[in-house]
């Protein structure tokens, strides 16, 4: 009885715990400190002031934020969804990539000549800290629109890069038996097949579970979520096992699935959210616990960390990261909203624990550093962010919550039905239902605007931003995009 009754404590006060984290989000918006940044600072201090709660090995944080990772990045790929990755591919591979790498060897030179950290430690110190991440760029992100192709780089940079540098820094302390350029062609042949096999098994992994999700009828709803949850994991494994990145995989295989008309999907996608959301509060918290704010105060570590961050933010990645924009249709205001954005988070510090465990000479410096750049990334440049969106002239709303919602379930699916979004200017932008061509095989069933629903008829005139149901006979033509200008996400 005693053990239940301690187990009950337990519990009850991790729940607590739980429930604090949960409305600190309400918090981190009176403040302006996103709310990352609050789960770290609020689990290192309790970690110095508990002591015990500074004990779990690090092994076991690694292997739990892992995990966290995994649904972060399946969810994140998901919200993206293969439309709009293909609408910026090129500039998501071109800086999720490329200027993971540029950014790691800018980071190394600063610190081996600025700071004067040897360079093995300065090159380990720079793949840690090139990661953008999707937990702070989702986090800060969620609530709000950017419209245009900005919003959908940084997301996609964020999930992309994760895989590249977890991969690099594999590759670079597994190099450490070698020598010379034998250590250089180890890493990179190992950073190859990492992204390749990874890539490979997320593109086929995600097309195996969109026909799964589409055609393989399960006996009850609710177990609907629970097997993408379940594939996630098994995609995760197979790369991993085939010496792939599982990261890459599950972030591609959530784009693949993102926008696939499929049973139950909009379930799907409200539980993968949830989950995600406390991934990002799991994930902070586990690493907030390795932190001893005492030891950091104690050294100069912060004092570099805060000189690496300055560099990071305003030089390095401008000059590097801003150098792969330059080409890209993007507005000036853009690439410089895109250049601030690059928020750092739990990638980065998971690295560092890496560094911790393979033992590397001064690891709890550079972990410390790590620390230091990490918090005044999320503090500074993503309590910026909105303002920089404004300065930038980069259209920014908030997205208010909708709770209620109003469902019709139905045997088959719904082939006669489509949903489309108002656009600006577009020929339905305050034109009257009864003045569009939609042909007489189409009709407006439905219009919500601004969270509430609309009566329908003839004489109600359309606005910009007006979310739509369109019914139209499956055998004739559907009625042309260029009328809305803008399609919604498929129905679920």
């Amino acid at each position: 009885m005693n053990d239940v009754f301690g187990f009950g404590v337990i519990v009850g006060v991790v729940s607590v715990a739980g429930l604090l984290a949960v409305v600190s989000n309400r918090l981190s918006e009176r403040i302006r400190v996103p709310a990352p940044a609050v789960f770290l600072i609020a689990a290192a201090v309790a970690s110095d002031v508990i002591t015990r709660l500074g004990h779990f090995p690090t092994v076991d944080v690694q292997r739990l934020v892992t995990v966290m990772l995994i649904l972060l990045l399946f969810d994140g790929g998901m919200h993206i969804g293969w439309r709009r990755f293909r609408g910026a591919a090129g500039p998501v591979l071109w800086t999720g990539v490329a200027g993971t790498l540029l950014t790691t060897a800018g980071v190394a030179l600063a610190a081996h000549l600025v700071f004067g950290l040897d360079g093995r430690s300065a090159l380990l110190l720079g793949v840690a800290l090139a990661p953008t991440d999707p937990a702070v760029v989702f986090s800060v992100l969620g609530r709000r629109e950017i419209s245009g192709r900005s919003g959908t780089i940084l997301e996609g940079e964020s999930g992309a890069n994760d895989p590249v540098g977890i991969a690099a820094m594999a590759a670079v302390l597994g190099a450490a038996g070698h020598g010379g350029w034998s250590a250089l062609g180890h890493g990179a042949g190992e950073f190859a097949l990492q992204m390749g096999i990874g890539g490979a098994v997320g593109l086929l992994g995600g097309k195996a579970l969109a026909v799964a999700m589409r055609r393989l009828a399960l006996p009850s709803g609710s177990l609907y979520p629970l097997r993408t949850l379940l594939a996630a994991g098994v995609i995760y494994g197979v790369a991993t096992v085939a010496h792939g990145s599982g990261f890459l995989a599950v972030f591609v295989a959530g784009i693949v699935v993102g926008d696939i008309r499929a049973p139950y999907k909009a379930e799907i996608e409200r539980f993968h959210s949830a989950l995600a959301s406390l991934a990002e509060i799991v994930a902070f918290t586990a690493l907030g616990l390795t932190v001893s704010i005492a030891s950091l105060a104690g050294g100069n570590a912060w004092l570099v960390g805060l000189g690496i961050a300055a560099l990071l933010t305003l030089v390095i990645r401008p000059l590097l990261v801003g150098g792969l924009l330059l080409p890209m249709r993007l507005s000036g205001g853009e690439k410089l909203f895109v250049m601030w954005s690059g928020l750092k988070g739990a990638v980065p510090i998971l690295l560092g624990t890496y560094l911790l465990s393979a033992e590397v000479p001064g690891a709890l410096r550079l972990y410390q550093i790590v620390v230091v750049v990490v918090t005044f990334s999320v503090i500074v440049q993503g309590g910026l962010v909105p303002a920089v969106a404004r300065w930038c002239g980069v259209p920014m709303r908030t997205v208010e919550p909708e709770p209620w919602t109003l469902s019709l379930r139905l045997r088959e699916e719904p082939t006669g039905l489509r949903q489309h979004v108002v656009a600006a200017g577009s020929p339905a932008d305050g034109s009257a239902i009864k003045h569009l061509d939609l042909g007489e095989d189409t009709w407006i069933s439905n219009v919500t605007r601004d969270g509430e629903l609309i009566p329908v008829s003839g004489a109600t005139l359309l606005r910009a931003g007006d979310q739509i149901l369109v019914m139209v006979n499956p055998a004739a033509p559907p009625a042309p995009r260029t009328v809305f200008d803008a399609s919604g996400p498929p129905l679920p």
